[in-house]
């Protein structure tokens, strides 16, 4: 797992090329899904951001089996019958954030901000766009932003069986704290 981390960042950091660039491993994804039945909610806290500060192009990317449950139960059919996380090991956001020449990353602020790119799930690849919020800190980013997506958008299947269990849409929330990557 330490090695796909590890490939992983290589791989972002290759692909947004020599600029000043922020980046952690420890940012927090996190989904939730209502459902009358029962309430899901699982956590991500090893997930990887890199963002170029010449161009606002930013990336995500998340190991499936990294999301934690409360319930081992549905962590285990999650990656096992859902996700298929051994044939789709990773979650991929790949895009800019709107506007980014006007935001000065040298001055403490917050500031609303639109992303768009691509995201993919479970070898599916759909356009977003979602708002959010970069906060800058003492020379760090603080990202923030929740969305919502359509399980079937992204070919996940549900047995009929726990169908009332599971929602059709989930909340998605992302963030984290980014800093300066050094050379």
């Amino acid at each position: 797992m330490t090695r796909l981390v590890i490939i992983t960042l290589f791989v972002l950091i290759q692909h947004t090329g020599n600029a000043q660039k922020y980046f952690t491993k420890s940012g927090t994804i996190s989904f939730f899904s209502k459902t009358d039945m029962e309430n899901i909610d699982a956590t991500s806290k090893s997930a990887v951001c890199v963002l170029d500060a010449a161009t606002g192009k930013m990336e995500w990317s998340v190991l499936i089996k990294g999301f934690q449950f409360e319930k081992a139960l549905m962590q285990e059919h999650f990656n096992e019958n859902y996700m298929e996380s051994d044939k789709f090991p990773k979650a991929i956001f790949k895009g800019s954030i709107q506007n980014f020449a006007k935001i000065n990353l040298g001055t403490n602020g917050k500031h609303k901000v639109i992303v768009d790119g691509d995201l993919t799930i479970h070898g599916v690849t759909k356009k977003i766009s979602t708002s959010g919020t970069l906060e800058i800190k003492d020379g760090k980013v603080v990202t923030a932003s929740e969305f919502d997506i359509t399980i079937a958008d992204y070919g996940i299947s549900i047995p009929n069986l726990v169908k009332d269990n599971i929602a059709k849409t989930l909340k998605i929330s992302v963030s984290g704290m980014l800093e300066p990557l050094k050379s």
